[in-house]
């Protein structure tokens, strides 16, 4: 069948776990009610803040809400999940007791992109039930949405990533992108540079590189790009190679990283694993990292494996000389 011709469904069918199939069609069908909902935007007045905030002290956006609850809805009907861990809600959501899935997700990557019309995105993982605190290494699905000028699902089963774009006429995923593969070396960073006087020497010392350019170690010049949509950042890095990087850094002591392990790193670990880069923390792969608590943080750094192992082992050399 011409790739352009096989739908999601198509694809899942060969898949011998069909009720794992069955979730991410379920998940599919959530995915496109939240790009139904955030193409309208502020003509369905979902890009308005909130008072609330979600158990990581951020404010909620109202598509947030909207967001987690679609997520919530679709996976208590499938009957396919024992449970739900969300970014939106503080603690274990139990669903269908003795149900053989978990599933973890960040219902709205980014949402503050929403209300100056940027590309954001959903994060997913899929575990096996009951144990929740499993490394990522241990997951048996994992995929993420992007509402761009496309609406795209790009998903891995752990037998490489493909991405699905919805075509708006027949309301399918369509595979578009089969097997995609990671430009092994890259000439682009994404990186909140504002952050630079607050990272460990490792990472100051690969960004002062790449700024550096031609003139540099490097020998030639970077791009840097940053959408603050994690989603967004990966994808183009999936497209195109690079490295994108949310590293530990002192600007708040009590958190080790930024971003979340179960429902952030580990599912964009394994998609981009799964296309031939690599995922780190700087100091650990970030698949072998073992959860101690759902909304545990994390370092990040992920994309074309050549720079990422280039950052590691500024990470190894740093350590050795005794953290100087």
């Amino acid at each position: 069948m011409p790739t352009d011709h096989i739908t999601l469904a198509n694809f899942l069918a060969q898949q011998p776990k069909q009720p794992l199939a069955s979730l991410l069609l379920t998940i599919a069908d959530t995915v496109k009610t939240i790009a139904a909902m955030t193409a309208k935007g502020a003509l369905a007045g979902v890009i308005d803040k909130l008072q609330s905030q979600n158990v990581q002290g951020e404010t909620q956006m109202q598509l947030d809400v909207l967001s987690n609850q679609a997520f919530i809805s679709s996976l208590e009907a499938s009957g396919l999940v024992a449970g739900l861990v969300s970014e939106e809600m503080d603690e274990v959501y139990p669903v269908t007791e003795g149900a053989p899935l978990l599933t973890v997700f960040d219902p709205l990557d980014g949402s503050s992109n929403v209300a100056v019309n940027v590309s954001v995105g959903s994060i997913f993982s899929v575990l096996s039930a009951p144990d929740y605190l499993q490394s990522g290494s241990k997951q048996i699905a994992a995929g993420y949405a992007i509402y761009g000028p496309s609406t795209m699902l790009v998903l891995t089963l752990g037998a490489g990533s493909h991405g699905f774009t919805l075509d708006p006429d027949s309301q399918q995923f369509i595979l578009t992108h089969p097997s995609i593969q990671i430009a092994p070396e890259a000439s682009e960073f994404a990186i909140n540079a504002s952050n630079e006087r607050f990272w460990e020497p490792p990472a100051q010392r690969y960004i002062s590189e790449c700024k550096a350019g031609k003139t540099g170690a490097r020998g030639k010049d970077f791009n840097m790009r940053w959408i603050a949509s994690m989603v967004a950042d990966v994808h183009r890095i999936l497209m195109r190679g690079g490295i994108y990087m949310y590293p530990k850094d002192s600007k708040d002591p009590g958190k080790a990283g930024r971003l979340r392990l179960m429902y952030e790193a580990n599912p964009m670990s394994f998609i981009v694993e799964q296309a031939g880069g690599a995922s780190s923390t700087g100091r650990l792969r970030m698949l072998e990292v073992m959860p101690e608590h759902i909304h545990q943080r994390v370092p990040v750094i992920m994309g074309s494996r050549s720079e990422v192992e280039r950052v590691c082992r500024y990470y190894t050399e740093y350590d050795a000389e005794g953290g100087s």
